[in-house]
């Protein structure tokens, strides 16, 4: 009878260590960048995009590498030969000569691309929202009114985590397919990111569910 007492005391913080680490892999796994919606223009049901030019539409530096550096890679792994932004416009030509989109649009079309894919956050959301606290029981226990000791030692060892208040960070993003030679929307989609963790990590997963609807969308192969 001891030894079980004392196999159900060893248990007991591992069964809610288990749990709790089961419920942090389940709220990990949750997608946290996702499309919301997309549209395509019926002109783009003949064209064949080859070569595309990859433009995030921001000042910040990194950000425009990380996410060009992404589509990049996830448009070549369908065949696709991409040229970033930042690598014909660089930040200090682009602070010299200003956003001139005759001299952009003219460089695009002068190297022979089929079609250019821009980037934007166009909206941020901040949400405030109570996580409510949890109680994690001890499991094995019985005769728990039997007498003061065993009432005591039922409940002093559970668990409680409790509540708090919480802020959630929302971007949403929208991407745009241009044909390079009319200048024409393509196709658009709309994306939302949920608490990003990093740029690294949302700029992958983005480029992964954008190229990823582009492909549904019958736009590349």
């Amino acid at each position: 009878m001891k030894n079980k007492q004392k196999n159900n005391k060893l248990l007991q913080p591992l069964l809610a260590c288990t749990f709790i680490i089961a419920c942090l892999f389940m709220t990990a796994c949750a997608p946290s960048t996702e499309v919301t919606g997309s549209w395509r223009s019926p002109n783009a049901t003949t064209q064949t995009y080859n070569r595309v030019m990859v433009a995030a539409l921001t000042d910040n530096v990194q950000a425009r590498q990380t996410v060009e550096n992404n589509l990049q890679q996830e448009l070549q792994k369908r065949g696709i030969t991409v040229t970033k932004s930042i690598d014909v416009f660089p930040p200090a030509m682009m602070r010299e000569r200003g956003s001139d989109s005759d001299m952009i649009l003219e460089r695009i079309q002068g190297d022979g691309h089929d079609a250019i894919l821009t980037v934007a956050v166009v909206d941020e959301e901040t949400e405030t929202r109570y996580v409510p606290g949890t109680t994690y029981a001890p499991v094995g226990r019985f005769g728990w009114y039997g007498s003061f000791r065993g009432y005591y030692n039922h409940w002093y060892p559970t668990m409680y985590d409790p509540g708090y208040y919480r802020e959630d960070k929302i971007y949403f993003l929208e991407s745009n397919l241009y044909d390079a030679s009319s200048e024409q929307l393509l196709w658009s989609a709309q994306s939302r990111s949920h608490n990003p963790s990093s740029l690294s990590r949302a700029s992958e997963k983005f480029a992964e569910v954008t190229v990823g609807q582009m492909q549904k969308d019958n736009l590349i192969q």
